[in-house]
């Protein structure tokens, strides 16, 4: 397995060279490729340089208690610390998913519990945009179709690294966190419309996309049924007066986004025309996934109670993660964001999984 790092010198000495060039760096987009294929290369090559230098200092010291036995003790913390690299290594080594470099599109709908569900979607909402502010990453709210309590029927989010985020190095990138999220979240808690004050069980759903670049999903035009509407809800004066919603249809699939958050018919127009790209783009990996016989992780499309991948209870301010057995007494700290130990349990398993069919 780790005669694969050798192959990877070569690559990772043509990227020094590509980063040293102005033109690389005059196209955003591929100096940001280059500088995250670079950082991972750069992770891999370290850890197998460690790896072989606690091997040769083994050997060295092995030599030297053959005179002296006080260096005995020596060779065995060496082999332990070259186990350890060869264990960050292995890791390092697993195949990555090719989306986790990309920025993500994540969708919260309401479902089961009505008024009280769609004031669970915000609460997720809030969550992860406090989330995403913690990691210096930027968020855009592409559509939201409000409930009549102030929650969401259903809303669209773009989470987006910048700057330094943007090339941080592997597992660094929106997509490669939060596409554990992916899947229904239950909620117990009293409704702020119980009178009795009973606790009820409600579910929210959420979807996880990697954003497309145009590049990444080629769209016909005459694939598209493009529909204007007028806007309803929230949203100033010119909504209700003109017809400035956009709902495309990609006839081929029969995907269908609508987008009504912006004042202009072009802008909610590009605006569905991101969150479609994003579902094409999910759509071929997952087939793609499929024919291979090795499918991403699901997420669940319907929002039904007993299909949840969280469950978040108030009464007892405890979070739990189904999947993984993670469990801990503060709710309120991860629902203002602190999110990074329950989906570093998501990761620890997730790779745990990978390794594990590696060995196979």
């Amino acid at each position: 397995m780790f005669e694969a790092v050798e192959g990877m010198l070569a690559e990772h000495a043509e990227l020094e060279v590509r980063l040293a060039l102005p033109e690389t760096h005059a196209d955003a987009r591929l100096a940001r490729t280059v500088n995250r294929r670079y950082a991972e290369l750069n992770a891999v090559i370290a850890t197998w340089r460690e790896w072989q230098r606690y091997g040769e200092d083994a050997e060295a010291a092995r030599e030297l208690a053959a005179d002296d036995p006080s260096f005995a003790a020596e060779v065995d913390t060496l082999l332990a610390q070259r186990e350890e690299a060869a264990e960050q290594l292995r890791r390092l080594l697993v195949p990555r998913d090719p989306a986790d470099d990309k920025d993500v599109l994540l969708e919260v709908k309401s479902g089961e519990g009505g008024e009280e569900s769609a004031l669970f979607a915000g609460d997720l909402l809030r969550m992860y945009s406090r989330y995403a502010e913690r990691r210096g990453w930027k968020t855009e709210v592409l559509d939201a179709t409000e409930s009549d309590l102030g929650g969401y029927k259903s809303v669209t989010v773009a989470v987006k690294a910048t700057g330094a985020t943007a090339t941080s190095g592997p597992g660094q990138a929106p997509y490669a966190l939060l596409k554990f999220e992916g899947g229904v979240h239950r909620v117990q808690r009293v409704p702020v419309t119980e009178s009795q004050g009973r606790i009820h069980t409600s579910a929210a759903g959420v979807l996880v996309m990697p954003e497309a670049e145009q590049v990444d999903v080629e769209v016909n035009e005459n694939d598209l049924r493009i529909d204007v509407f007028r806007s309803s809800g929230p949203g100033g004066q010119s909504v209700n007066t003109t017809d400035s919603a956009v709902r495309i249809t990609h006839l081929p699939t029969g995907i269908v986004v609508s987008c009504q958050n912006e004042k202009s018919q072009l802008q909610n127009k590009e605006q569905a025309m991101r969150i479609l790209r994003a579902r094409l783009l999910q759509a071929a990996q997952e087939a793609a996934d499929a024919e291979a016989s090795d499918a991403r992780r699901s997420q669940v499309r319907t929002v039904d109670r007993s299909e949840r991948i969280r469950t978040y209870n108030f009464p007892e301010n405890r979070i739990s993660d189904h999947r993984t057995g993670y469990k801990a007494y503060n709710l309120d700290q991860v629902l203002d964001g602190d999110l990074q130990p329950i989906l570093d349990s998501c990761v620890d398993t997730d790779m745990a999984a990978r390794l594990a069919a590696l060995e196979d």
